[in-house]
């Protein structure tokens, strides 16, 4: 069957996608399971629900297709299921943006059947989305990280590390997002630039005037130590006595510590409860007594007197105006620093003592360290930052949540017994909001827990919740992760964070890390207006345009998002149609019969392919993708389109004047050299080499689609060095005629009377002399002469 003239790609990957979709192309062969063949196991990120696919998601789920495209024509069959998370706080801020509402203006059950419902309505129109892409996951064998399923995972996980000791219940200073009114984890926080004015005030110690310089005047109320450095003279006297804080009136200790900087500002420092962790680490380390100014809505409380119930930036406004009233600020400057906001909404963190849950991590920061060694990263370098984070942790992981929508802690409180009472494992998945429970020492009714996990205490699981839901018997380590790196301090870590508290094991076996995109230089975010829609761009230029840009950056990198990678993905999209199409309309009466001896040129461009397929499997298997579409494209627009298809056009045309054998050498060399770079590109391109194959190459080859054919072999015995460097002389013997005809303005089919090569070349010398149209061969000193 000829393809069309034009490829309409709208119409191809709608009826592709329909078709992979109908015949399950990409499922899961759970048969295998009981055979002992090796499964290439993918830990497939489960994307937020909460929003579109952005160009990022495209780019890095793109990377990881290309892997699990090719890993599934190499090993026969690919674990590669599909996941979506939406549970925790993303979800939350999604559905109260999507219905206009506030999940703390609704009861709990209220606003979780609202999650739910939103959810309902619009999960299948985002997993659109992947497929869009073209993501080869197994996309019925599905979970949700807000599903019965993985919630039972996740409250079996949270049971078995608090049977261990490894999880425990504390009230402590903890990471406070006044917006989102939750505890943050560390892995949550982010460097952010902001303005701000710093301003010296007037303390009043020893009958004097000290100067305390600070960004955060609102803290004063919160104060409870003065610091000074007892190595610094100026303030030798003062230890030991007492400070008055300006406007409150309240009589702090002055201590000598070493952590007031000598250097920086007036030096000496405001401990307050709490401006960062250090106080936080200040106040313990001396035994004081914290004094807690700020609610957890972002208010001032009933210790800051006339100032009660302003929001943070109010409050710090009105208490500077009364500073400079009363005559208490020396100077003021604006300065520029970076502070930590909270990832999700970019709200500056504040610390409040709440009681939270706690997984031990700060005491196994080697072993942890040890575990991402024995990971294989890919590209190495990224392991460093991995490294870094763990080794810079200071904070226990906070696994709870103040949030209404999430995988419940299953467990009671004894507010009686002063106990904790946890669930057994045949009720979960359990709320225990929802069902009630007395206390087996007092029997009196216990109070259910009503926080929630952060969202990585159920992410960090997806090995085990995917596996789950093949009867678990693919087990850690996985094949693969794949991810980007904005994540390895979240999603990376927590995962193996789990692996060894539950399995002393690791994940998986490598991890691949994608980059992010960039717009002129710039990062993509909705704030700066630059956000490029991926389904804008697949209307105009398609799926495989898109996943060709993908395949042009390294692991690792980041890539400028750059509109002529499109339309050069474009273009390759239409040279592979158009090639194709020649080639199939000269295979029209071939039967795969095979020649006795193949022609000079024909064993050249195998022994060609073969040294590609080689060298793309090393590629793929180490996971540098954009080697294989640099070396395949290369090879196809060059080698075969430029060269080879017009080196056996003459072969292909005059069969009564080259004869059959030469004709049939020919197409066997043409429906092997096509099928191949098909087949090696089908990973970055997968619809148009799938309607190529599926046009022509599917009933020869008995497969339905391309992407369930075997990867092609390296054949070790198919080395000729004599013929693949004769034929490369050939090459450039061809290519200087074309530069001569150019020189001179002729047309590439004019004649040349005579063309004089090296000797060696004789093998080639039917096919030479047809594709530089010269009437005779001679050999000796290279020339043309026309």
């Amino acid at each position: 069957m000829e393809l069309d003239k034009n490829y309409d790609f709208k119409i191809s990957e709608k009826e592709l996608k329909e078709f992979w979709a109908r015949e399950k192309i990409y499922k899961f062969n759970k048969k295998l399971l009981s055979s002992g063949k090796k499964i290439y196991s993918i830990d497939t990120p489960p994307p937020y629900i909460s929003g579109r696919m952005h160009i990022g998601h495209a780019f890095s789920y793109s990377q990881q297709d290309f892997i699990a495209r090719f890993r599934r024509m190499l090993d026969g069959n690919v674990f590669y299921p599909f996941g979506t998370d939406d549970n925790g706080l993303p979800t939350e801020r999604f559905v109260e943006k999507t219905n206009n509402v506030k999940s703390k203006d609704m009861t709990r059950a209220d606003f979780i059947e609202l999650c739910l419902k939103t959810l309902k309505k619009t999960t299948d129109g985002f997993i659109q989305d992947w497929k869009d892409i073209g993501l080869s996951a197994d996309y019925d064998i599905y979970y949700s990280t807000i599903d019965k399923n993985s919630q039972k995972i996740s409250q079996r996980s949270f049971i078995e590390l608090y049977n261990k000791k490894e999880i425990y219940l504390h009230e402590f200073p903890t990471l406070w997002c006044t917006e989102c009114q939750t505890t943050i984890a560390q892995a949550e926080l982010e460097d952010s630039e902001r303005n701000s004015l710093f301003s010296t005030l007037k303390f009043k110690a020893d009958g004097k005037d000290i100067l305390i310089a600070t960004t955060r005047p609102e803290l004063l109320p919160a104060c409870v130590a003065v610091f000074v450095n007892p190595e610094d003279k100026r303030y030798k006297n003062l230890a030991g006595k007492n400070a008055r804080v300006p406007l409150f009136d309240i009589e702090v200790p002055i201590i000598a510590d070493k952590s007031a900087d000598i250097k920086k500002g007036t030096g000496i420092l405001m401990i307050c409860s709490f401006g960062d962790k250090y106080d936080a680490e200040a106040i313990n380390r001396h035994k004081l007594e914290a004094r807690i100014v700020i609610n957890n809505d972002g208010t001032l409380n009933e210790l800051t007197g006339k100032y009660r119930g302003m929001k943070i930036k109010a409050a710090r406004k009105a208490i500077l105006e009364d500073l400079k009233a009363e005559n208490l600020v020396l100077e003021q400057k604006q300065i520029t620093h970076v502070t930590n906001v909270h990832d999700k909404c970019g709200t500056e963190i504040e610390i409040i003592t709440t009681e939270q849950w706690f997984t031990r991590i700060l005491d196994k920061k080697k072993e942890l360290v040890n575990q991402g060694k024995k990971v294989k990263w890919h590209p190495e370098f990224m392991f460093k930052r991995y490294e870094n984070w763990v080794n810079g942790l200071d904070w226990d992981w906070s696994i709870s949540r103040n949030r209404h929508f999430g995988v419940p802690i299953p467990v009671w409180h004894c507010d009686n017994c002063d106990d904790v009472i946890v669930a057994d494992e045949k009720e979960l998945p359990v709320d225990p909001l929802q069902k009630s429970k007395k206390c087996p020492k007092c029997k009196k009714d216990a109070r259910g827990e009503d926080k929630v996990f952060d969202t990585w205490a159920t992410s960090s699981l997806t090995p085990q919740i995917a596996d789950s839901l093949i009867g678990n018997k693919i087990k850690i380590p996985f094949s693969l992760r794949p991810q980007a790196h904005d994540i390895i301090r979240t999603w990376a870590f927590y995962t193996i964070v789990k692996a060894y508290l539950h399995e002393k094991n690791i994940p998986w076996k490598d991890i691949i890390i994608s980059g992010n995109v960039s717009l002129g230089g710039q990062k993509m975010s909705k704030s700066k207006g630059n956000i490029v829609e991926p389904k804008k761009v697949l209307e105009q230029y398609g799926a495989d345009a898109l996943r060709y840009w993908a395949s042009s950056s390294k692991l690792g990198e980041d890539l400028d998002y750059q509109e002529k990678e499109l339309v050069t993905g474009q273009r390759f999209v239409t040279k592979i149609w158009n090639a194709s199409r020649l080639c199939i309309m000269n295979l029209d009466n071939y039967k795969k019969a095979k020649p006795k001896e193949l022609e000079a040129f024909d064993k050249w461009i195998l022994i060609k392919i073969n040294r590609l397929v080689e060298k793309c499997t090393k590629n793929l298997n180490e996971y540098e993708y954009s080697l294989v579409r640099g070396d395949a494209t290369n090879f196809f627009w060059h080698t075969f389109c430029d060269n080879y298809l017009e080196i056996i056009k003459d072969r292909l045309y005059n069969e009564d004047r080259r004869g059959k054998d030469a004709k049939l050498s020919a197409q066997y060399t043409l429906y092997s050299s096509l099928l191949n770079i098909l087949k090696l590109m089908a990973p970055i391109t997968p619809f148009v080499t799938e309607k190529i194959y599926m046009n022509y190459f599917a009933k020869h080859e008995g497969k339905k689609s391309i992407h369930l054919e075997s990867w092609p072999e390296y054949d070790e015995k198919m080395q000729d060095k004599n013929i693949e460097e004769i034929g490369d002389k050939a090459i450039e013997a061809i290519s200087e005629v074309r530069k001569e005809k150019a020189r001179l303005n002729k047309p590439m089919n004019s004649e040349i009377k005579e063309l004089i090569v090296d000797k060696k070349l004789k093998l080639f010398e039917e096919d030479l002399k047809a594709v530089a149209k010269a009437e005779k061969i001679s050999y000796g000193d290279f020339k043309i002469v026309f």
